[in-house]
């Protein structure tokens, strides 16, 4: 599997959507233990199998579209960082709680248009996981937009953490609503959908709660992107290194 197709454009769409979601529950597992809270620290696990649990999902899927050439431990185990298709976004690291928020629920606001878009689809299966998704997706998104609109509208200290960390997310922003040829054709199929339709109501939710919580939307010129065709951060692969070490040292190994 590379960069740009799989054996069929329907497994490489969907792989997409499954690393996004394998790399950022992946990210907040790295957060259990540190949360500032023990229900806390239960919710960020909980969020973290439920993004996990839809990469599983999606891969397994994908896989058999792709003619059972791999499986979903393959897809999200042994591939390389340049093999990752998932947004930039998604992979950033947190330095604070602030920051795992603001990440939250920048995405948390894409995946619901995103889940709610593709409960449509006319693929059976991708519309069966969305059903599901856009639940699990929409009780994310009250949970993180709470956290921000609490830690934003608490003390002098929470607001500025919290802006801080919507001023550092906010550049990979932009990627959430590139559109490419493969989402178009996916689009024209009915299969999948055209990210940039998502944006207006994106836009809608995170001015509202930006407003809520006495925090200002960026401004910031630079965006960057690129994820989807294997250009990523510096974060990725340490991220690949530490969630793939057993299964690429024991490949093949079995529980």
């Amino acid at each position: 599997m590379n960069t740009i197709t799989t054996q069929s454009p329907l497994a490489t769409y969907i792989v997409r959507h499954a690393d996004d979601n394998v790399i950022i529950g992946q990210r907040l597992a790295e957060y259990i233990s540190r949360a500032p809270e023990l229900e806390e620290d239960l919710a960020v696990a909980n969020f973290a199998l439920d993004h996990i649990g839809v990469a599983n999902h999606l891969y397994t899927y994908a896989a058999s579209v792709d003619g059972g050439q791999s499986d979903a431990d393959a897809l999200a185990m042994m591939r390389s960082e340049r093999e990752f298709t998932n947004l930039l976004l998604v992979e950033q690291p947190h330095s604070d709680f602030g920051e795992l928020m603001a990440r939250q629920f920048l995405f948390d606001a894409y995946q619901v248009g995103l889940w709610g878009a593709l409960s449509e689809s006319s693929d059976e299966t991708i519309s069966g996981i969305s059903q599901r998704a856009v639940k699990e997706a929409a009780y994310h998104l009250r949970h993180s937009s709470g956290w921000v609109i609490r830690l934003g509208d608490g003390t002098q200290e929470s607001h500025d953490r919290m802006q801080s960390g919507i001023d550092r997310m906010w550049r990979y922003t932009e990627e959430l609503f590139f559109s490419d040829e493969l989402d178009q054709e996916m689009a024209r199929a009915a299969i999948g959908v055209d990210p940039a339709i998502l944006r207006t109501d994106w836009e809608r939710v995170v001015d509202d709660v930006l407003e809520e919580a006495t925090l200002t939307r960026p401004s910031d010129p630079y965006q960057t992107g690129g994820g989807r065709s294997g250009g990523h951060t510096e974060h990725l692969g340490k991220l690949l290194a530490e969630m793939q070490w057993m299964q690429r040292s024991y490949p093949g190994m079995t529980w």
